[in-house]
């Protein structure tokens, strides 16, 4: 066993991304997916909130930890890279690349509502200011407000379902996020299609004027870490072909023992894991 594994995931990017509570403990409603509980045969059926805090906490827990690979796509070239993550709840994370060896050490620290990255090479940590996260993260289709998101779909929009269909033996939900007057958000709304059982089909976003602009995908659903979900994803641009990136995730664990000196400025600066 790897020291990294012995300690112990990210979606997150997605995850990250989904890469995040606000009532009952982090991770029970992924708890209950890990245990094929349907929210439908609980009650009514889901609402719009309890699907998405279901999807947000079945890919993190209380806390994770994930190795991953990450394709970049273009149509004239193509990069690869491997990184390491982990979250704690849905506020705290660090990511950190591992190869190729020109990127190891790079990383990224989410702590609330801030982020940092880090340089090796320059041996320089900047605080990206809220001017910086629409940016591309690390040359990808993801942004820095994608990594960024922790809760904000709960806290900044209302949530309402849309469509319910039969797919695949699953009951599949489409769930409208449009954002709260002056929310400190950059998409006119967002649409996400979401199983029974949490995993994340689709994510797509909207712009101001309400047309799509990016979509999340799930490639492939699996079992990791005792949990199911999509173990790879794909983040497209719909306005240009060809253009998307990939994240693969290789291992994860859930709810590991971590140190909150791993979510410190002094651990993204070292290299330190737990």
């Amino acid at each position: 066993m790897s020291p990294a594994r012995a300690v112990g995931l990210l979606p997150a990017l997605a995850l990250l991304w989904w890469s995040a509570s606000v009532s009952g403990a982090p991770g029970d409603a992924a708890a209950a997916a890990g245990a094929d509980a349907d929210p439908v045969a609980a009650g009514d059926g889901p609402t719009a909130r309890t699907l998405v805090e279901g999807a947000l906490d079945l890919v993190r827990g209380q806390s994770s930890y994930a190795e991953m690979s990450m394709v970049i796509h273009r149509p004239d070239w193509e990069r690869s890279s491997s990184l390491v993550a982990w979250t704690r709840g849905r506020e705290d994370a660090l990511i950190r690349f591992t190869e190729p060896a020109r990127d190891a050490g790079n990383a990224t620290l989410k702590r609330g509502d801030s982020m940092w990255t880090y340089t090796p090479k320059l041996n320089r940590t900047i605080r990206l200011p809220f001017s910086l996260m629409s940016q591309s993260w690390a040359g990808s289709d993801f942004s820095y407000n994608d990594l960024s998101r922790s809760d904000k779909l709960l806290k900044h929009y209302d949530l309402s379902l849309l469509d319910t269909a039969q797919q695949d033996g699953h009951r599949v939900y489409t769930v409208e996020a449009v954002p709260h007057d002056n929310a400190p958000v950059v998409w006119g709304k967002e649409v996400l299609v979401l199983r029974d059982d949490y995993v994340l089909l689709s994510h797509t976003f909207y712009d101001q004027d309400l047309e799509p602009l990016k979509r999340l995908e799930a490639m492939a659903v699996g079992e990791l870490g005792g949990r199911t979900f999509a173990t790879r994803m794909r983040m497209s641009r719909l306005d240009e072909a060809e253009h998307y990136t990939e994240v693969h995730y290789r291992d994860a664990d859930f709810d590991v023992e971590l140190d909150d000196d791993l979510f410190t400025l002094f651990a993204l600066r070292s290299g330190a894991t737990p």
